[in-house]
């Protein structure tokens, strides 16, 4: 039969029913029960193995496919017992035989048991009390009787016993008891010989167990020393008894003294520390909140260390040194002074670590932030996030010593937060979301780039990417832009991720796919609204990083689908506009920031606006919120306004690219609407409102949509240029049809424009509603600029009615306007607000690190700034742009502005622009300098300009601009080449007898017989085939040339991205004007590298040079100062190029003539005196190696001419470095047969080589050595000889005595006697005078 098994909630009555069926059926159970051997009874084969197991014998359930015994847990042999097998046993032998031959004769010392006489004990009643129960005794009492009964006793001398107490007798006379049986031993030990105490001892040890004879030695003291000493005194009776003498009565006597002074030793020593521990313990217990009390059980040893966190924490410390101590910080990231008293109840003081301080030092809320305890984590990461966005606007720079971002940043702490987002708790998302929000993103940056957005050419930008990557090798800078960048690829994919973090954060981000986790942060957790704006401007940074970067976020699967979908919706809950109400969820309603991402994404190409507008339908979105009125968005008012800001911008962004042109159609009537409500929104502008700036933003950005949209007009609806562009056959161009737009629909909107300028340009005199209009008024001024040059090239339109617009304007708008105060008072503020003047406004943030590409705008820029509230820069530059279309396109109108140029506080802001240095290249300055540069750029190309009274200054600025203007500014730096730098008329020297006053035939005397005036005039009119040489030496620069012509010239279908190139330093380097030399020094030293011989030069090359030596012979005599940026020793570096060229190169005429007059430049006392040659030199790994080359040119192919003999001689002053001078007199002896440069024709005053003496004895003995033997003659060298003569007279009758040095002159006056004749010596010593 089936018996059913047991189940949940059976009583036990039901488990007897069921044992009793169960045995009535006389069923087989289920299991086997066996009788396992015992293991203590031996082995299997024993006798015992047999026996058949007893009735308390364990049972043993066997289970089928188990061992019998449990496997090893570790691989050590299993363990054996002691007593098995440990003697041997018989059969027939009798267990208590056994037993009484292995007795140790316990009954000697109980041999003799007597009952305790009672006869004569007093029977005693218990005394009565009033408790109804007898009195209770706790240990505490018990135990501190007992020790203070006994502390000063000795367990050999005291009349009570150690050990004994009495207690267990139960009687009021146990005490008396006890020391009776303590008398006895007393009297029995005395009563034995020495011999039998010791055996006794050592049999008792045997005997006892261990642990009790451990336990009973540790009862003779409380002090663990002492303990440990007395044990090992017990465990070896043989040493103890080899220290006894031989007497029964020494043996007293002997351990009496020693156990009694080693008691006294004791007792001193615990009495000393008892007094110590007491005084602590006793200020301890006075400081404990709780005092324990007696009556509480297990309470008698009081452990004051574990107390400690009860007590009131120490007043903090007062910082009396200089010495530096730990930053802390709030729950708030706010830095704690370190003697800050703050109270307990805040939270602050739960660290172990200088407890009396409060806040948390990094690393403990590092140490917290792997906590696993969900909300100790979520804290940690929220301070954090706090610290970091602190620390980024500042607050710790004044505070702390080092960077707080770049601490954590090396501490792994963007690893940590990348670890944080993949937390399967929201709460710890969340907070690694803010923090990572917080290290990369500054929302004063977004809101700076939002506000030069309609700038002139704002809508381009700079990438965001760190200039600090890793030095390329030499070889690699051979390959082309696309070559590099794909090695560069490779590299970063095969490195670890903390080392592409480490120079690039975002770059590391992306390579642990952050954009995948972001993406499920969004679509499957939906997190809360603040969460949600965190990640989209995390977003929106990484799109900002660089073109890969943008395209890696358009690749992720379902990320723009979910932010399209979930953010940018085309309807919503219309709840969402109520006032008051706060959202739980942003999913589903429309947000200005997603509508910012996608703008900024499509900034990355435009192949990407191609995906967006067409597989991401956002063309449908454009149109959803740009045919709408922001009030009537079911959106918050700002939120609204702002929204369709951002439509407007990612629609100028497309119409950058000359897509989605069809809209422009669809929405004309939305568009003519807009512009004819410009006259109420000038009217609004009188209060400054947060919605007004915001409207007049989104006003800004639709009159920025008409610019460019008519850039496109200009060039595909031309007559002229749009045959040219379907017949160019290049890779860049791209063949489109023109859009079906007619004219008129673009000129129609332009009287709407027009007039609401002038009305803008009537509050000027104000000055706030000016700075709430000026984003405005920029970008009218610049459609009017483009819009008057699309306006004259319309096959249509009539020139003569073009001409007559242009006067009108020039009457009615522009003249009246130049002639306001307000504008005089702009240009003075041009100097204030300028970056190139003042450095220190554009530099990074303190707290900025090399690997965050950041604009440092953090905490705002001050309003006297180029990118500030009061800056004139936006305006002023737009004005400068609508001047030069209409100067270019009506001649005549040239002169009607010739007072652009004569404010004053433009020639100051010229001035000192050009000769301040400018600021180093980093992200933060890249983007100010590029809006200043364009201001320069067009004071300089205005055709207004006076060149006979302003032609000296503008050619400097011309010439620093060629030095600054930045990668992206290609076509800027072609047109100064063009028009500025070698245009005679900036350079009136030429005319007004510049050459006969620059005439140094009386200055230099190298053998040439053409006067530097001669040579300076010659120059003068080679201007333009100087021109023709330096743009044929830039044709490398051709591709992005053309990108920037496409940018500046509004060519939008050649436009690839609104991201300019990365920054790395500017177009052209500092030391441009020696370019074709270097480039040709570079040329003949590859082909001799690969084994051609160059025996005879072109004649182009010997141009090249020429040509070369001539434009750096002009600016070194009438533009000097724009060339100091440029260390002296880099220049006679350069020019040294010229002998290292060939081999009969600097033999030609004209190259020997403007060298020399080029050197005598260099050789002036100034320019001496700046010579530097120990510093490091631009381009030049080591001026040592370039000398060595041109000693080993010499000694080839000088043919002993001074010029050359000049070069190798400048080096060899006695202020450069001696290895110089070493290596000519040691190593290349044979040059100085050759070196022939009269003393009266050498430009260098010999005092620069003789003063101070030589001290270095190593070359000393070189001078001496040459001389002696005649290698060195006045004949052959006469500079050198002369300051070797010098040198060793005045080191031989010098008045230093040391024995190095007097040995050295020993040896030289020996090696006189011994190497020469006496006639020989006789002219040695009249030569030295001696």
């Amino acid at each position: 039969i089936m018996l059913s098994r047991p189940k949940p909630g059976e009583s036990e009555a039901d488990l007897l029913r069921f044992q009793n069926q169960f045995l009535a059926a006389r069923a087989s159970p289920a299991v086997q029960i066996v009788k396992k051997a015992d293991k203590r009874k031996g082995n299997e084969g024993s006798p015992d193995a047999e026996r058949p197991p007893l009735q308390d014998s364990k049972d043993v359930v066997m289970l089928d496919g188990f061992p019998d015994t449990l496997p090893a847990l570790t691989p050590a042999p299993p363990k054996k017992s002691k007593t098995k097998n440990a003697g041997v046993r018989f059969e027939d032998e009798d267990p208590e035989e056994r037993l009484e031959s292995h007795d140790r004769h316990i009954t000697a010392v109980f041999s003799k048991i007597i009952e305790r006489d009672t006869s004569a004990a007093a029977v005693t009643m218990p005394v009565p009390t009033g408790d109804p129960f007898p009195r209770t005794f706790h240990r505490s009492e018990i135990k501190s009787e007992v020790r203070s009964r006994y502390k000063d006793g000795d367990f050999l001398t005291s009349q009570c016993p150690c050990l004994i107490t009495g207690e267990g007798l139960g009687s009021q006379k146990s005490e008396q008891e006890a020391q009776a049986i303590h008398r006895e031993n007393l009297e029995k030990l005395r009563s034995m010989s020495e011999e039998e105490i010791l055996q006794e001892q050592a049999r008792l040890l045997a005997q006892l167990d261990p642990s009790l004879v451990a336990f009973l030695k540790s009862q003779r003291g409380n002090n663990e020393g002492q303990k440990k000493e007395l044990k090992m005194e017990q465990n070896k009776p043989e040493e103890f008894v080899e220290s006894l003498p031989v007497a029964q009565h020494g043996v007293r006597s002997s351990l009496s003294t020693q156990e009694s002074a080693l008691e006294e030793s004791v007792r001193k020593e615990e009495n000393v520390k008892v007094e110590i521990t007491g005084k602590k313990q006793s200020a301890y217990y006075d400081d404990l909140p709780v005092k324990p009390r007696k009556e509480w059980i297990h309470m008698d040893n009081v452990e004051f260390e574990k107390l400690e966190w009860m007590k009131d924490l120490p007043p903090p410390r007062q910082k009396k040194t200089k010495k530096g101590m730990q930053a802390r910080f709030s729950l708030k990231g706010e830095l704690i002074p370190a003697d800050a008293d703050l109270p307990t109840h805040l939270g602050l003081h739960h660290h172990g670590e200088e407890a009396e301080r409060a806040g948390y030092s990094l690393q403990e809320l590092f140490h917290l932030s792997r906590s696993q305890v969900t909300q100790q984590r979520t804290l940690a990461l929220q301070v954090l996030g706090r610290i970091v966005q602190r620390a980024r606007a500042g607050e710790f720079a004044s505070s702390l010593k080092g960077s707080v971002l770049r601490l954590l940043l090396d501490a792994g702490f963007l690893f940590l937060l990348r670890f944080s987002l993949d937390d399967a708790v929201d709460n710890v998302m969340a907070a690694s979301v803010g923090a990572l929000r917080a290290l990369l993103v500054s929302l004063d940056d977004e809101k700076y780039l939002d506000w030069t957005f309609s700038w002139y050419q704002g809508m381009a930008a700079f990438p965001f990417v760190p200039n600090n990557e890793e030095e390329e090798e030499e070889e690699e800078e051979e390959l082309n832009g696309t070559e590099k960048s794909q090695d560069k690829k490779l590299k970063d994919e095969n490195k670890p991720d903390p080392d592409v973090a480490r120079y690039d954060v975002v770059k590391g981000l992306l390579k642990t796919r952050i954009q995948h986790r972001l993406r499920y942060i969004l679509e499957v957790v939906r997190p809360v609204p603040t969460v949600v704006l965190d990640i989209l401007h995390i977003l929106t940074h990484i799109a900002r990083h660089s073109s890969e970067a943008c395209s890696q976020l358009l690749d992720c699967p379902r990320l723009i689908e979910t932010i399209v979908r979930e953010f940018l919706p085309t309807r919503w809950d219309p709840k969402v506009a109520e006032p008051g109400i706060l959202l739980t969820s942003l999913h589903g309603v429309a947000c200005s920031s997603a509508m910012k991402f996608i703008r900024v994404l499509a900034s990355g190409g435009r192949n990407a606006t191609a995906r967006l507008l067409n597989k991401f339908e956002m063309k449908s979105r454009l149109s959803r919120f740009i045919a709408e009125d922001p009030l009537d968005l079911l959106l918050p008012r700002e939120e609204s306004v702002r929204l369709s800001t951002e439509a407007f911008r990612l629609w100028a962004v497309a119409a950058g690219y000359g897509q989605a042109c069809d809209l422009y159609s669809d929405l004309y009537p939305v568009l003519v609407r807009i512009l004819q409500s410009l006259p109420e929104l000038l009217s609004a502008c009188t209060g400054k409102s947060p919605v007004v700036e915001l409207s007049v933003q989104r006003a800004a950005a639709v009159v920025t949509l008409l610019t460019h949209r008519q850039m496109l007009d200009i060039y595909l609806l031309s007559s002229v240029i749009l045959p040219l562009c379907f017949s160019n056959s290049s890779e860049d161009s791209e063949q489109i049809p023109p859009p079906p737009v007619a004219w008129n629909q673009v000129s129609g909107l332009h009287p709407f424009l027009e007039t609401s300028l002038i009305k803008i340009l009537q509050e000027i005199s104000q000055a706030e509603t000016w700075q709430t209009l000026q984003p405005l008024t920029t970008s009218c001024l610049i459609f009017l600029g483009v819009y008057y040059s699309a306006y004259s090239q319309q096959p249509s339109v009539n020139p003569i009615d073009c001409l007559e617009e242009l006067e009108r304007l020039t009457s009615e708008v522009l003249q009246p306007l130049l002639s306001l105060p307000a504008i005089d008072s702009m240009w003075d503020m041009l100097r204030p607000c300028s970056a190139l003047c003042n450095p220190l406004s554009c530099s990074p943030a303190p707290e900025s690190v090399v690997s965050i590409a950041s604009l440092s705008c953090t905490g705002g820029k001050p309003p006297l700034s180029l990118v500030g509230s009061k800056s004139p820069f936006p305006f002023l530059t737009a004005l400068l742009f609508l001047i030069n279309n209409i100067t270019q396109i009506h001649k005549g109108l040239t002169s009607k502005y010739s007072s652009v140029l004569g404010f004053r506080g433009l020639k100051d802001y010229l001035h000192q622009s050009w000769q301040t240095g400018p600021p180093s290249v980093t992200p933060s300055s890249a983007w100010i300098l590029r809006h200043e540069y364009h201001l320069q750029y067009f004071v300089l190309m205005s055709k207004a300009a006076n060149y006979t009274q302003h032609a000296s200054l503008h050619h400097c600025v011309a010439m620093a601009l060629l030095s600054r203007l930045l990668p992206g500014s290609e076509h800027l730096a072609h047109e100064v080449l063009l028009d500025l730098a070698f245009n005679p008329e900036f350079l009136p020297e030429g005319k007004a007898g510049g050459p006969e006053a620059a005439d140094f035939s009386d200055i230099l005397h190298l053998g040439t017989s053409v006067t530097r005036g001669a040579l300076l005039t010659e120059s003068y009119q080679n201007l333009p085939s100087i021109r023709s040489c330096y743009l044929s030496h830039f044709a490398h620069l051709q591709p992005t040339l053309m990108r920037s012509q496409a940018s500046y010239q509004g060519r939008n279908y050649l436009i690839q991205s609104m991201l300019l190139p990365e920054v790395r330093g500017p177009i052209l380097p500092s030391d441009w004007p020696f370019f074709p030399l270097i480039s040709l020094y570079n040329k003949v030293t590859n082909a001799e590298t690969r084994g051609a011989v160059l025996n005879s030069l072109p004649l182009d090359l010997i141009n090249t040079v020429t040509w070369n030596l001539q434009w750096v012979l002009l600016l070194e005599t009438w533009r000097s100062k724009t060339l100091q940026s440029i260390p002296t020793a880099a220049k006679l570096a350069r020019l040294m190029c010229v002998f290292l060229t060939g081999n009969d190169l600097f033999l030609e005429a004209p190259i020997h003539h403007y060298t020399a007059a080029v050197l005598s430049v260099y050789c002036q006392p100034k320019a001496l005196d700046s010579l530097n040659l120990g510093a490091p030199l631009p381009g030049l790994a080591s001026f040592h190696d370039l000398y060595i080359n041109l000693l080993e040119q010499f000694e080839g192919v000088s043919f002993g001419d001074p010029l050359f003999g000049v070069f190798v001689l400048l080096p060899l002053q006695k202020r450069f470095s001696v290895h110089l001078r070493l290596a000519v007199f040691g190593e290349h002896t044979n040059i100085l047969r050759a070196l022939g440069v009269p003393l009266q024709q050498f430009p260098v005053p010999l005092e620069r080589y003789t003063s101070p003496p030589e001290d270095n004895l190593n070359l000393l003995r070189l001078y001496f050595r040459t001389l002696v033997t005649g290698a060195l003659r006045h004949t052959w060298c006469p500079v050198l000889y002369v300051v070797a003569v010098a040198h060793v007279n005045s080191f031989i009758f010098s008045q230093e005595s040391t024995t190095q040095v007097n040995a050295a002159r020993k040896s030289m006056l020996r090696k006189t006697w011994l190497l020469v004749d006496e006639v020989g010596f006789v002219r040695f010593c009249l030569c030295t005078g001696n």
